[in-house]
């Protein structure tokens, strides 16, 4: 399963280290790897990960890539890190709040 997050339009970008901030807050353990082509920020023992746009240390936008695998409980903790730096999410039903 795909979920996109977003900052709102018009918000400053968040800095991967408070998105791993967030996420470590949320009783993960995130490992950022930075790659020629992309941000990956996976976690230890799971499948799922979080594809970053980010520029300069700076993101707006990222794609939670949610293995079912993993369980639902990764996922909602995901959402709820990045609801809490005030993103939003969206899938093919749309926008919606991560609170």
């Amino acid at each position: 399963m795909e979920t996109r997050v977003h900052l709102p339009d018009m918000e400053p970008p968040s800095s991967i280290t408070e998105v791993m901030v967030a996420l470590c807050e949320q009783k993960l353990e995130p490992r950022h790897e930075k790659k020629d082509w992309g941000d990956w920020i996976t976690f230890t023992g799971k499948q799922t990960v979080i594809s970053i746009e980010s520029m300069r240390g700076l993101a707006s936008s990222a794609t939670v890539e949610h293995t079912e695998s993993d369980g639902d409980e990764i996922n909602e903790r995901i959402l709820a890190a990045f609801g809490k730096l005030g993103w939003l999410g969206s899938d093919e039903e749309g926008e919606f709040r991560l609170d």
